[in-house]
């Protein structure tokens, strides 16, 4: 039996959260902080070993592992060859066939779930302790279009028939950002900047297990609110791919969903138990917000100015009043917007079940935009790892 947390072991922002969680599930609330104090100890061992070499080196071994697997790893250094062993296993739960009607529902609506992914999924993300991390590396603040473009990429990656298969590029996708992670938590372990004494372990199994319930379960939850209906099998089966890329991007069985219910019911825990938006919040997620129109191709400052308004109405609609004055969001009225939202979306699908052809040509113009919005690069995945603790001293990765 697990013992009981000591306050003194409980980081300092998160003791007054941690109160109110245990008054809705004591258990799972005492299980969420101990998982900020957890980071990813196999990827943070690779990259614990990788920095010893030369970044050439290290994104070599990494690039072999990812695109080639054990076979391209005959002469690596053992770190390298047991962590990419490990990665070989699928869970028993994980049934690749199953996944494809949720990816069948994604495609159909792709244009209302990367709405609520941008202006509910990633905003929600932002408002927990997870921003102090990417606020100091100022990998979104700096490079906010590039990163919102490849969160966009990561999705539609994940969301393609195969594309979580064992060389589909939404598993070498989730497998790149999890060892980004990892050499962010690397770096930022040794700066002064972090304070594990009152937040934790930067970027923990926490925070990344609390974003994979945020993906998936509440955005099915702000989805429907838009007015896109899926059925109980394609809403298991989106559940599944996001378990199954949680499960690829490190978290660890003892803090990874195994349903929508209790996805939804660790993701009210887990936001119960994290402080208050901090400034780093509001700045993350103001930032995403005006990069939105930019990553849209929209680059006159009037249209943009009214785009990021009216993303803005969407998201206060989307994730509530409170949170949205917590990260200073401007006092948009959002009366109607959820409204409007069900009301095209509910004629959208009556007149495609009039008419079959309009379905196909909506599912083809949504990809081709899912596309536009996403850094999708002709000349593969880059494996390049951070050099540098902050943004500006880096190369672009």
């Amino acid at each position: 039996m697990t013992e009981r947390l000591n306050e003194n072991e409980i980081p300092t922002d998160y003791r007054a959260g941690f109160i109110q969680g245990k008054l809705i599930d004591e258990a799972l609330a005492e299980n969420y902080i101990r998982h900020t104090l957890i980071g990813d100890p196999d990827a943070d061992a690779l990259i614990a070993y990788l920095s010893t070499l030369s970044p050439e080196e290290a994104e070599n071994w990494l690039r072999q592992g990812i695109e080639i697997g054990l076979d391209g790893l005959a002469d690596a250094p053992d770190e390298v060859r047991d962590f990419f062993a490990k990665m070989e296993t699928v869970p028993a739960w994980f049934d690749p066939q199953k996944v494809n009607k949720g990816c069948a529902a994604f495609h159909r609506h792709s244009t209302m779930f990367v709405g609520a992914f941008v202006a509910g999924g990633l905003v929600e993300g932002f408002a927990t302790l997870i921003s102090k991390s990417f606020c100091i590396t100022g990998r979104v603040i700096d490079q906010g279009v590039r990163r919102l473009k490849q969160n966009n990429l990561h999705l539609m990656e994940i969301m393609l028939p195969g594309g979580l298969e064992r060389y589909g590029d939404g598993w070498k996708l989730s497998m790149r950002l999890r060892l980004i992670h990892a050499r962010i938590r690397l770096m930022l372990s040794h700066s002064q900047d972090w304070d594990t004494a009152a937040w934790g372990v930067p970027i923990s199994a926490a925070h990344i297990g609390l974003a994979t319930t945020v993906f998936s379960a509440l955005l099915l939850k702000r989805v429907k609110s838009l007015g896109v209906n899926l059925s109980e099998e394609e809403r298991e089966s989106f559940m599944m791919i996001w378990r199954y890329t949680g499960y690829l991007m490190g978290v660890p069985e003892s803090i990874l969903f195994d349903s929508e219910q209790s996805a939804l019911h660790l993701q009210r825990v887990g936001a119960m138990c994290e402080p208050s938006p901090t400034y780093e919040s509001i700045i993350m997620a103001n930032a995403l917000i005006n990069s939105a129109p930019i990553v849209a191709g929209i680059t006159e400052p009037k249209a943009r100015r009214n785009l990021a308004n009216y993303i803005y109405r969407i998201s206060r609609a989307l994730i509530g009043t409170e949170l949205a004055d917590q990260l200073n969001f401007p006092n948009h009225n959002p009366f109607g917007v959820l409204a409007f939202f069900r009301f095209k979306n509910g004629l959208g699908s009556l007149l495609q079940r009039l008419f079959p052809s309009l379905e196909r040509r909506s599912r083809s113009g949504q990809f081709m935009q899912l596309l536009e919005v996403s850094l999708y690069n002709q000349n593969g995945i880059r494996y390049r790892m951070p050099g540098h603790l902050y943004a500006e001293q880096d190369q672009e990765l």
